[in-house]
């Protein structure tokens, strides 16, 4: 099949939803599809420009006109599937629903070719609370075209247990792993008094990682005595330090315990996984309203075999032998569950690894093309 991977930003070498559109785009072509890869990105010029395949498709020009126009612009993709015989889209979700883009995907069905758009995370509204007044403008422009947009394509892709999103029926997958990417964990020999905790984000406030600060600083306050420390990376937006992290540590007295290590991948970022024998994952998805969500997170931690522990359900690792479940709520971490846990865990990284084999993105991508293949014409 000739597949069109759609995303309405740019790739990152160290974002982690870029190397999962990349992985995603892998696993297609692994079923042996025809997969080009539409994106939008700033040339070294200055110049905002839609690409397919690295090539210029449309060049928008520079400033605030070309940032707009991009937003109303599709045209020349519509071109790009017609001419070049595309049979199926597969977008990824960027919540900017609007009438050109509703009319772009309109004419992809009208034209027989299959679409489906990726929602990342649902529900999403209330990941805008904190972001800033455009961000909450765009969600509110996107909350009042999203049901006409979504009418016009075969399903939505989810990794909820949502039947239904926006009116849509939708494709129920789970978020992948890609092994080729994704080195085993080799912890490093550490002396039996201490214990090293990881979390890898671009940090917002549904990964709640101030609540492990707490419970660090919780546990000595109660008289621990085992050397902890707690590695964060990735991006930690000042706002965020400022009202969330710097708090919680000065309070307690912990700044020796907490690194923060910025955006790390490949090597570096090995090194510092290798470092740690735990690793954290996202402890605060209900102040998102969230309760069920399969995240890239769970999975790259379990891909890689290191423990973790999270709060929301996910029934892929919910009940696995590797992962501690924290309560969804605000209180700290029980270190001290953590640290006993830590030291009668038995399992090696390869076989935590053994566990996700089915959950490649080869795997899961092939089942989202098999299921718009046999949904009903509408």
């Amino acid at each position: 099949m000739r597949i069109l991977f759609l995303t309405y930003h740019g790739f990152e070498e160290a974002s982690g939803i870029s190397k999962k559109m990349l992985a995603q785009i892998k696993g297609l072509r692994q079923n042996g599809h025809e997969v080009h890869v539409c994106y939008y990105d700033i040339a070294s010029d200055g110049h905002r420009c839609r690409y397919i395949d690295d090539t210029v498709i449309k060049d928008y020009g520079k400033g605030s006109w070309a940032a707009i126009r991009q937003r109303m612009s599709f045209d020349c993709i519509y071109d790009y599937c017609i001419r070049e015989h595309i049979e199926f889209v597969y977008a990824r979700c960027f919540m900017n629903a609007n009438p050109w883009l509703i009319r772009f995907f309109k004419r992809l069905k009208k034209a027989g070719i299959h679409a489906v758009t990726e929602i990342p995370t649902y529900p999403y509204d209330e990941e805008f609370k904190t972001l800033t007044f455009e961000q909450r403008l765009g969600l509110r422009i996107d909350q009042l075209f999203r049901h006409r947009l979504y009418k016009h394509m075969d399903a939505l892709v989810t990794f909820s247990d949502a039947e239904e999103i926006f009116g849509q029926r939708t494709i129920r997958i789970s978020n992948g792993v890609d092994f080729d990417s994704t080195p085993l964990h080799q912890p490093l020999p550490v002396s039996c008094d201490s214990l090293s905790f990881i979390a890898v984000a671009e940090v917002h406030p549904w990964h709640a990682f101030e609540r492990v600060i707490a419970g660090i600083g919780e546990y000595y306050k109660h008289g621990g005595t085992r050397n902890l420390v707690f590695h964060i990376v990735g991006g930690v937006h000042p706002n965020h330090m400022k009202n969330f992290f710097l708090p919680v540590i000065q309070k307690y007295g912990i700044q020796d315990r907490i690194v923060f290590h910025g955006q790390l991948f490949g090597d570096a970022l090995t090194e510092v996984f290798n470092q740690c024998q735990f690793a954290i994952g996202s402890l605060g998805r209900h102040r998102s309203g969230i309760t069920v969500i399969k995240t890239l997170k769970n999975r790259e931690y379990a891909t890689r075999g290191i423990p973790f522990i999270y709060s929301e359900q996910d029934s892929d690792f919910d009940h696995q032998p590797y992962v501690l479940k924290a309560p969804a709520d605000e209180s700290p971490i029980d270190i001290q569950q953590i640290i006993d846990f830590v030291d009668h865990f038995q399992m090696k990284p390869e076989e935590i690894r053994k566990t996700v084999e089915h959950l490649s993105w080869k795997i899961q991508m092939e089942e989202v093309v098999k299921q718009v293949l046999s949904l009903p014409k509408e």
